[in-house]
């Protein structure tokens, strides 16, 4: 009985662990979405009563849209990523200290995923870079 109740409370970590990530971002999406229908609702308002917009409304607006792709994006982007892989890699050494070894060659595996996404972003900013992209 023990055992079943651990094997329970173990799934049910995990569930939680790994279905908390998803939840985070689709709440956050959904109240961006409801901001920005209410923003939109108001400008549609004040237009239909024959108001001018501020400055500040368009500033608002045109700050909500995707930032363009650039060299110095990238780059950055791609530092955040590598640094995620060496802290991976970190914790990989941590846990090789405690349990023996076991875990570190598979966290290892698991950092090149980041390390690589981080590099391949660096590269493409240098390549941008180079070519004069902004």
């Amino acid at each position: 009985m023990e055992s079943v109740l651990g094997e329970l409370i173990g799934l049910a970590a995990v569930v939680l662990i790994f279905g908390s990530i998803p939840g985070v971002i689709i709440a956050w999406r959904y109240f961006n979405s409801k901001e920005r229908m209410k923003m939109q609702e108001t400008i549609r308002l004040a237009i239909d009563k024959g108001q001018p917009l501020p400055p500040e409304v368009i500033d608002a607006i045109s700050r909500e849209a995707a930032p363009r792709a650039s060299p110095q994006r990238d780059l950055r982007r791609g530092i955040v990523w590598i640094a995620v892989a060496l802290g991976m890699i970190g914790f990989a050494y941590a846990l090789g200290y405690s349990d023996g070894g076991e875990a570190f060659w598979p966290v290892i595996g698991l950092a090149a995923f980041p390390g690589f996404i981080g590099l391949a972003l660096v590269i493409m900013a240098i390549l941008g870079h180079r070519a004069g992209v902004d």
